[in-house]
């Protein structure tokens, strides 16, 4: 008997452990504020969870197309991602004028909506936290 009952309670804390884990993987987009009051751009991250660990992608050049008509720069991938439930996290690492600058993301899925915190360097090295909400891409 407690055998079974030991067996049966470890399935339904198996079961509620997937039924309560994030379904964060997709496209999502959201609106980056513009700089100077300007207006926001919209920018698409990619996101794939596996089990706790999250991969994926944000555009290259902080959401921004490539200017004068040029490629746009190759999307780069996000590092230390991490899926706790329904909280995610993970950095991206950029390279400008020769230093590197990390970025942190740490969002909440409600449903079809991700509400993401990022953190990242001012031009004093104080940090700047800037708040958006993503919304689940249709493909």
């Amino acid at each position: 008997m407690t055998k079974k009952l030991l067996f049966v309670t470890t399935i339904l804390l198996v079961v509620a452990f997937v039924a309560v884990a994030a379904d964060v993987s997709g496209k999502w987009t959201y609106e980056a504020p513009g700089r100077g009051g300007n207006p926001g751009r919209p920018t698409t991250i990619t996101l794939k969870a596996d089990g706790m660990k999250l991969t994926g992608s944000v555009p290259g050049g902080g959401g921004r197309g490539g200017g004068g008509g040029g490629t746009p720069p190759a999307d780069i991938e996000i590092t230390n991602g991490k899926v706790d439930g329904n909280n995610i996290s993970f950095e991206v690492k950029r390279t400008m004028g020769g230093n590197e600058v990390v970025t942190k993301y740490e969002g909440t899925l409600d449903g079809d909506s991700l509400k993401l915190k990022i953190t990242r360097p001012g031009q004093d090295g104080t940090p700047m936290t800037t708040e958006a909400t993503a919304k689940r891409a249709a493909s």
